[in-house]
C-alpha cells in the first residue's frame, strides 16, 4: 500500500528562515553536510543543462531518440549507447558540460568553510572551481564500469586533479563527492541505464559508497540544497548516500513545485523541509557566516 500522501501545509511553517539559520551554524561547525542539487549551479545562469529534462532534451536535439527514451536523460542516454557507442556518449556528455558554469555565492562560501564533506549530485564543475584556492581538499567520483576492465566504483583525484587512492583521502580537510561523477577533471560520467543498473543492485549493501563517505557521514545530519526528487534514481541515490548517517536530514523545498512522488519521499524519509526560494535560502546561509 503506497503511504499517504502529506499535506502541502506540513511544509509550510512559519519557522522557515530560523530553522535555516539553525542548518547555517551545523554548516559552520561541521556537523550538517549539504548535498547540492543541480538547482544549485543553475543560479548561476550557465548554459549546460541544470536537470535530468536539460539535459534528455540535449540529447534528442543531437541524436534521434525513440519515444520511450524522450524526455528521460538516463534512457536516452542508454539508446545513444546500444547504437552508437559507449564514447558516443561520454563525447555528447563533454560537449553538453563544456561551458565552465561559475561558482556561485553558495559554492563559494562552502568552500570557505573547511567543511568535512560536499556531495554535489550534478556533472558540473562549480563546486572544484570554487574549491580551487585551497589544497587540503580532494575529490571521489562515481564512474561508470563500462569497458574499464576493473572492478571499480569510483576515483579519487586531489585538489590539483590527478588521480589519486583511497589512503590519500583519509588525511582531506574537505572531500568532495560526486556520486554521478563529473565533467572535471576526467570526464567520468554515471549516465546510462545500464551505468545504474550495476550500482543499484549494490547500493542497498552500499558496495558503490566510498568508505571515506561513510566514515565522513556518521552522526552528521544532510541538507538537500537545490535538489528535486521528483525521479526514483534520484531519490535512491539520496536515501543511500544518507544511510547510517543521523536522523535528522533538511531539504530546501519549493511546495507548490513539489510532485507527489516527492511529497511521498521527504515525508518517508523525515527530512525536515525548509519551505523557501532558492535564493533567498542561499541569501541566508551565506550571510551566516
Amino acid at each position: 500500500m503506497n503511504a499517504p500522501i502529506p499535506s502541502i501545509d506540513f511544509l509550510k511553517h512559519a519557522d522557515a528562515e530560523a530553522t535555516l539559520a539553525e542548518v547555517a551554524a551545523g554548516l559552520r561547525a561541521g556537523t550538517v553536510i549539504p548535498y547540492l542539487g543541480p538547482g544549485v549551479a543553475e543560479l548561476s545562469q550557465s548554459a549546460v543543462p541544470m536537470n535530468p529534462e536539460a539535459l534528455a532534451a540535449f540529447f534528442g536535439i543531437k541524436v534521434a531518440l525513440p519515444r520511450r527514451a524522450k524526455g528521460n536523460a538516463w534512457a536516452a542516454a542508454q539508446h545513444i549507447e546500444s547504437n552508437k557507442h559507449r564514447s558516443t556518449v561520454t563525447t555528447l556528455m563533454a560537449e553538453a558540460f563544456a561551458a565552465p558554469v561559475e561558482p556561485t555565492a553558495l559554492h563559494r562560501y562552502l568552500a570557505s568553510l573547511r567543511l568535512p564533506m560536499i556531495v554535489d549530485a550534478w556533472y558540473d564543475g562549480a563546486m572544484r572551481s570554487a574549491l580551487r584556492e585551497r589544497s587540503d581538499w580532494g575529490e571521489v567520483q562515481g564512474i561508470t564500469r563500462a569497458g574499464i576492465g576493473e572492478d571499480r566504483w569510483y576515483r579519487f583525484y586531489d585538489a590539483a586533479g590527478a588521480e589519486t587512492d583511497r589512503a590519500a583521502a583519509s588525511g582531506w580537510t574537505t572531500l568532495l563527492y560526486k556520486p554521478h561523477g563529473s565533467i572535471a577533471p576526467a570526464r567520468n560520467f554515471l549516465i546510462s541505464d545500464a551505468d545504474y543498473v550495476e550500482v543499484l543492485t549494490e547500493i542497498d549493501i552500499q558496495t558503490p559508497i566510498p568508505d571515506v563517505v561513510k566514515d565522513r557521514r556518521t552522526e552528521r545530519s544532510f541538507v538537500f540544497i537545490g535538489c528535486r526528487f521528483n525521479d526514483q534514481l534520484l531519490r535512491t541515490y539520496a536515501r543511500q548516500v544518507t544511510k547510517r548517517s543521523s536522523t535528522l536530514h533538511y531539504a530546501i523545498v519549493e511546495p507548490e513545485t513539489l510532485s507527489k512522488n516527492e511529497l511521498r519521499f521527504l515525508f518517508g524519509q523525515g527530512l525536515t523541509p525548509i519551505a523557501l526560494p532558492l535564493a533567498r535560502a542561499v541569501e541566508i546561509l551565506t550571510a551566516a557566516g
